[in-house]
């Protein structure tokens, strides 16, 4: 299940026991339109209560932002305590161009979103 806020400048989304392809659309189709808007956009992702992912989640999530919108994220936060969680979303910067940085904190993530 995922859950998204959105304010002016952020996409707050937090994903709660498994990450499924419908939760994935429905963050792309928010995204989307929050994308439209001008202005840069950051986006908080807060995986701390995540417990897994579907491999079609992955694979999609790649080309969403690989391919589509590498550039459109003016900054990214994951919040996770999960190493192997850490590991891939450092590994996803060679996908993306945009500053992306892992806490494991949320209002710390929050906060540096919002600078």
């Amino acid at each position: 299940m995922i859950t998204i806020e959105q304010t002016e400048n952020l996409v707050n989304a937090a994903v709660i026991g498994e990450f499924t392809l419908a939760d994935l659309k429905e963050f792309e189709e928010q995204s989307l339109y929050k994308l439209a808007s001008p202005g840069p956009l950051n986006l908080l992702f807060d995986l701390r209560a995540m417990i897994g992912y579907t491999v079609d989640v992955a694979w999609e999530e790649i080309k969403f932002f690989g391919r589509q919108h590498n550039h459109d994220f003016t900054k990214i936060a994951v919040v996770t305590d999960n190493q192997w969680l850490t590991w891939q979303a450092w590994l996803s910067r060679i996908f993306i161009d945009t500053d992306l940085r892992v806490f494991s904190d949320y209002e710390e993530a929050k906060a540096w979103t919002q600078k």
